[in-house]
C-alpha cells in the first residue's frame, strides 16, 4: 500500500516549481473540488491551506445538501436548477456521506406572505414573512419542476393540519397544514473535502497537497510557502486561484492585488443532547420560519438534534464562534415551534460557527445577500506574471458545478481542453459503493467473510467510510479493530492508526475534528482523546511534551469554539447516558 506522506514528500522533492500550472490557495470544498476537477484534466496543480484540509468554513455548514428552496423568492432560479442538480448528483456520487432528507415545513396561514413575495421577485429588499400556504405549495411545486434531472427522491406532499400533526406530533397546533418535500443531508463534510484531495493526487501524479502551510511571499512571479515545521518552498505558477473563503481578500492583499469581494455573515448551530426530540422527527428536518422571520432548521445528526442556523454580519473568520444570545435565540424558537417539548441549555453539547463567504453586498437584510458564486480574474502585472482568479461566493451544495466552470476558464486560459467530465465521478469511498439494500448486503457479506469482521460492524464502517472500510480493516497495523476507544466503542484503535498514517494527518485536532466526527457527535471523552494521542504519537514519532500539547490544543479549542469542556467524569458520563438513551448513527 502506498504511504501518501511519502509519496508526497517525493513528488515535492522532485517538481521544479516551473512545473507547476496552478497554485490553488485554500483547501476548503471550493478549492479542494477544483483541485481534483484539474488534476482529472491532467493539469499539474498544488493547493495550500494555512490550517488543515477543509478546516475553515467547509467545517462549519448546517450539513445540508440542498437545492436552496429560498431562492426562489429572490428569482435565482438559475441557482435552484444547478443546485437540485448538484444535490442529485452528489447523492449518486457520495452515497457515504449524503443521503435523502425528508422535510416538513410547517404552515400558519393559508394566503399571507403573496404579495410580500412578489415585491421580493421584482427586487424589494425586505423578505416576505409568514409565507403561506399557497406560496409555500406554488414554491414546491416549482423546487419539483427544478429538481427533475437526475431526480432520485420523491415529489413533494401537501397534509392538512390533521394528517400533519399525525406526521410531526410536537409541532404547535396552531399549523394550518404541512409540506413535506426531500432535499438532503452530508454526515461527514470534513471527511469529503479530504477525499476530494485524496482524489486529486490520485488522479494526477504531479499534483501536490499541503496543510498548515503559509503563503510567505509572492515576489518576482515566485510563491514561497513555510511548513509548520519550518521547511519551505516554492512555485511559479502559471495561474492562482484564490479559493480561501472568507480570507479572500487578506490574501489577494498578500499576493499584491489588493480587493474587496467579501462581505460575509456568520452562520451559528448548536447540537442538543434531546432523545425524545430526535424521536418525534421521526427521520426529518423541520424547516421553519422564526418568530423574528429568519428561517431556521432542526434534524437529526448522528443521534443528536442539530438546530441552524443564524446570519450575521461578520468580518473575523479566525475568531468566530457560537455566541451565548445566538443559543438562546435557537432555544427559543425550537420552544415556539415543539411547545409540547422542553429546551435548556444543560441539553447544548455542542456548537460551531463559520463566515459564509458571500460576496460584498448592500443588502438591508443578510438573508437576501446572494448565494450564487462568481469567479473574477485580475489580469497579470509586470511585478506579477500570473492572473489572479477567486472564488467568491458559492455553497457547499455546488461546489461541483462551481469547479467545473472555473476549471473550464483556467484550462482556456492555458490553452487546454477538458478530458473528463466530474459529472458522474464518485467520490473517495463513494467508489463502487453498493447502489441498493441488496448490493449492499451482499458487499457486506462478501467483505465479512474476507476480514473476518462481524457484518454488523462492516456495514458501520461502510456507512462511516464508504468503500475504502476494506482499506481499513485489511490494514497491516499494530492495532486491531477489538480494541475500542474510551467512550467511543464505536471507533478503534485500527481506524485510528489507519488516519493517522495513511490520512495526512498533522495535529490531534485533524483526526478528531475532520478525519472524523467524534467532536461533534459528543463520543470524544478525555481518556479517548489520550487514546486517540497515544496512537497518533506512535505513529509521527511524537515526544511526551509535543502530544501534551496536541491534546492541550484540542481541549481548548472544544472549550473556546464549540462551547463544551473536555472532563474525564463528566464527559464519560455524558457518553454513557447516550448509550443507554438508545443506539446513534454510525
Amino acid at each position: 500500500m502506498t504511504d501518501i506522506t511519502a509519496d508526497l514528500k517525493q513528488r515535492f522533492a522532485t517538481l521544479p516549481d516551473k512545473d507547476i500550472d496552478v497554485v490553488i490557495l485554500g483547501a476548503g470544498v471550493n478549492g479542494a473540488g477544483l483541485f481534483r476537477d484539474l488534476a482529472a484534466q491532467g493539469v499539474n496543480c498544488l493547493i495550500v491551506d494555512k490550517a488543515d484540509f477543509g478546516s475553515g468554513t467547509s467545517a462549519a455548514p448546517s450539513r445540508l445538501i440542498h437545492g436552496g428552496l429560498k431562492y426562489l423568492e429572490t428569482g435565482e432560479f438559475g441557482l435552484v436548477a444547478q443546485s437540485t442538480l448538484e444535490r442529485n448528483l452528489l447523492l449518486q456520487n457520495a452515497p457515504h456521506c449524503v443521503e435523502a432528507l425528508p422535510t416538513f415545513i410547517p404552515i400558519f396561514s393559508w394566503t399571507r406572505g403573496i404579495w410580500a413575495a412578489l415585491r421580493t421577485l421584482t427586487g424589494s429588499t425586505t423578505a416576505p414573512r409568514s409565507r403561506g400556504a399557497v406560496l409555500i405549495k406554488i414554491g414546491l411545486a416549482l423546487y419539483d419542476f427544478f429538481g427533475s434531472r437526475n431526480r432520485v427522491m420523491p415529489r413533494h406532499r401537501f397534509l392538512l393540519k390533521k394528517r400533519a400533526l399525525k406526521e410531526m406530533p410536537h409541532v404547535t397546533p396552531d399549523i394550518v397544514a404541512g409540506g413535506i418535500y426531500y432535499d438532503a443531508k452530508i454526515s461527514r463534510p470534513e471527511r469529503l473535502v479530504y477525499e476530494l484531495v485524496m482524489d486529486g493526487l490520485q488522479a494526477n501524479k504531479s499534483a501536490l497537497a499541503a496543510n498548515f502551510t503559509t503563503l510567505t511571499s509572492s515576489a518576482g512571479g515566485k510563491l514561497s510557502f513555510e511548513r509548520a515545521d519550518g521547511t519551505t518552498f516554492s512555485a511559479s505558477p502559471k495561474l492562482v486561484v484564490n479559493a480561501a473563503g472568507p480570507w479572500i481578500d487578506r490574501v489577494n492583499d498578500l499576493l499584491g492585488a489588493p480587493s474587496h469581494l467579501i462581505g460575509g455573515t456568520k452562520g451559528s448551530h448548536i447540537l442538543l443532547d434531546h432523545p425524545e426530540l430526535v424521536r418525534g422527527l421521526n427521520g426529518h428536518m423541520i424547516y421553519f420560519e422564526a418568530d423574528d422571520g429568519r428561517i431556521c432548521l432542526v434534524y437529526s445528526y448522528l443521534g443528536l438534534a442539530l438546530v441552524g442556523s443564524t446570519d450575521i454580519p461578520c468580518d473575523d473568520p479566525d475568531n468566530v464562534r457560537c455566541e451565548e444570545p445566538e443559543i438562546d435565540y435557537f432555544l427559543e424558537s425550537v420552544q415556539s415551534l415543539l411547545p409540547s417539548l422542553r429546551f435548556g441549555r444543560e441539553q447544548v453539547v455542542y456548537s460551531y460557527s463559520g463566515i459564509r463567504p458571500l460576496p460584498a453586498s448592500d443588502a438591508s437584510s443578510p438573508g437576501l445577500i446572494s448565494r450564487d458564486h462568481s469567479a473574477p480574474v485580475v489580469e497579470p502585472q509586470s511585478d506579477r506574471p500570473f492572473a489572479i482568479v477567486s472564488l467568491v461566493g458559492g455553497k457547499w451544495t455546488t461546489f461541483r458545478g462551481f469547479a467545473e466552470e472555473v476549471a473550464d476558464l483556467v484550462l482556456k486560459r492555458l490553452d487546454r481542453v477538458r478530458s473528463q467530465s466530474t459529472k458522474h465521478l464518485a467520490i473517495g469511498g463513494g467508489r463502487d459503493f453498493p447502489t441498493n439494500s441488496a448490493a449492499r448486503g451482499e458487499w457486506v457479506r462478501a467483505a465479512a467473510k474476507r476480514t473476518g469482521t462481524a457484518p454488523e460492524r462492516i456495514d458501520q464502517l461502510l456507512s462511516r467510510y464508504g468503500t475504502t472500510a476494506t482499506a481499513i480493516l485489511e490494514y497491516p497495523s499494530a492495532h486491531t479493530d477489538t480494541v475500542r476507544l474510551s467512550g467511543a466503542s464505536h471507533y478503534s484503535a485500527l481506524e485510528i492508526d489507519w488516519i493517522v498514517r495513511q490520512e495526512l494527518v498533522t495535529h490531534l485536532s485533524d483526526v478528531v475534528f475532520r478525519r472524523t466526527t467524534l467532536a461533534i457527535e459528543g463520543a470524544l471523552t478525555m481518556q479517548g482523546l489520550r487514546d486517540i494521542g497515544a496512537i497518533a504519537a506512535e505513529a509521527l514519532g511524537w515526544t511526551e511534551q509535543r502530544l501534551t500539547a496536541e491534546i492541550e490544543e484540542v481541549v481548548t479549542t472544544m472549550s473556546t469554539f464549540h462551547g463544551r469542556r473536555l472532563e474525564d467524569g463528566a464527559e464519560r458520563a455524558f457518553s454513557e447516558a447516550r448509550t443507554t438513551a438508545g443506539p446513534t448513527s454510525a
